[in-house]
């Protein structure tokens, strides 16, 4: 690698690393805000809230890659051009493409390390992330059942226990369940044991030698049934919305089961729209990164004339057209309207055909007018707006000292 390769690359991987990491901590500001409120109220220890962090990161790192491969070219390049280096480096007989080879690398190297977050970091991460919940609410279960004290931290459950041994086992048990709309029941047990189930990712009490009364239909039908041994799931109130938070937003798959559901579901004669679009969606976010990369070196070149803030602008512009297409892309897809593993390439599609006539242009010395009207509009509205501000705090400042006298 040349040195001015190696310069290049060199500066592309610090802004990478510098968008990626400010990114990524920015989706996750949700995230921590309520692991900081679950340390509090339940006692979730300052280590296991990193560990759960941790566990989430590559699930917004997907987010964050294909953003920064486009920021960091970006910002290189209108770097060059602002400080007139692209200009000598063009007069030393170095094309366009031949600049674009440290650009192409790095795009390549994200895009590997994108296809590795996607088919291995975030199935690795989701796996780790419900078996620690587990963890934390089968330890957390038998802490606040105490014995002759009714204890509804229970969703849609009433505890109460006559005495207690050791930690799990309750003696003399009365539950009442309301978990059922309409109905309702009350178990009477001699003793109730705490069991987790570790490959349901559940824990459940199981009652032995008692009997339970069902109320159903709205008290038009009653039921006794006698038991030797009964077993509920416990769902804990907190717990459950941590799960619906952090576990189930984002409930990635491995590529083996998506495979394997898509194969189960075929064979059922069920529709698997949706999950073929999940699957193809996993090999176009990361393609995204190769276009993203060439795509960001031509618009920092073309919009230097508006400085950094231009080519950001134009960045968030593409970025946030082409997350709201591959949404659009993958709803239609998994509902059916378009071939459900063609769909989620139809984002890619038009950012290639952007590209190229970009490139195109950029190779004949032509301006960007798209490129150039929205910068300058979106610079012209923020000239606008902070001109009207500025007019407001002055125009108060003199009605201020114009108070002043007066009130003296």
């Amino acid at each position: 690698m040349q040195t001015i390769h190696r310069y290049i690359f060199i500066e592309l991987v610090k802004v990478f690393t510098i968008s990626v990491l400010f990114l990524t901590t920015i989706f996750l500001l949700e995230q921590m805000l309520y692991m900081a409120q679950m340390l509090a109220s339940r006692g979730l220890t300052f280590a296991e809230g990193l560990k759960l962090t941790a566990y989430t990161c590559p699930v917004f790192m997907v987010l964050s890659f294909p953003l920064s491969v486009l920021v960091a070219p970006v910002t290189v390049f209108n770097q060059l051009c602002g400080d007139n280096e692209y200009v000598a480096m063009k007069s030393c007989g170095w094309s366009f493409l031949y600049l674009m080879r440290p650009v192409f690398l790095f795009s390549i190297i994200i895009y590997i390390a994108t296809n590795f977050i996607v088919f291995y970091a975030i199935p690795w991460g989701t796996h780790s992330f419900k078996e620690t919940i587990f963890d934390i609410v089968q330890n957390r279960a038998h802490i606040d059942i105490k014995p002759k004290i009714f204890n509804r931290d229970f969703k849609n459950l009433v505890l109460y226990a006559n005495d207690k041994k050791g930690d799990k086992q309750l003696i003399d048990v009365f539950v009442a369940d309301q978990s059922e709309k309409g109905a309702s029941k009350v178990i009477l047990a001699k003793e109730g044991v705490i069991i987790s189930d570790p490959k349901n990712f559940k824990i459940k009490i199981q009652f032995q030698n008692g009997t339970v009364h069902d109320v159903t239909e709205n008290g038009k039908s009653y039921n006794i049934l006698n038991f030797d041994r009964y077993e509920r799931y416990l769902q804990i109130p907190s717990m459950e919305d941590l799960k619906k938070k952090l576990v189930e937003r984002h409930d990635d798959v491995s590529y083996s089961q998506l495979k394997e559901k898509i194969r189960r579901r075929t064979a059922e004669g069920k529709n698997s729209d949706r999950s073929k679009a999940r699957l193809s969606k996993n090999f176009s976010i990361p393609f995204a990164c190769l276009i993203f990369g060439l795509a960001g070196a031509t618009l920092g070149i073309k919009s230097s004339r508006s400085g950094k803030s231009g080519g950001i602008i134009v960045s968030v512009v593409i970025v946030a057209l082409y997350y709201i297409t591959l949404v659009f892309a993958q709803n239609i897809g998994a509902h059916g309207v378009v071939n459900p593993t063609f769909s989620v390439w139809i984002p890619n599609i038009w950012l290639s055909i952007f590209t190229f006539f970009i490139v195109r242009q950029t190779l004949k010395e032509r301006p960007l007018t798209l490129v150039t009207w929205i910068t300058d509009s979106f610079l012209d509205a923020y000239g606008y707006f902070k001109n009207l501000k500025n007019k407001s705090n002055s125009r108060s400042t003199s009605e201020k000292r114009t108070r002043e006298p007066a009130s003296r």
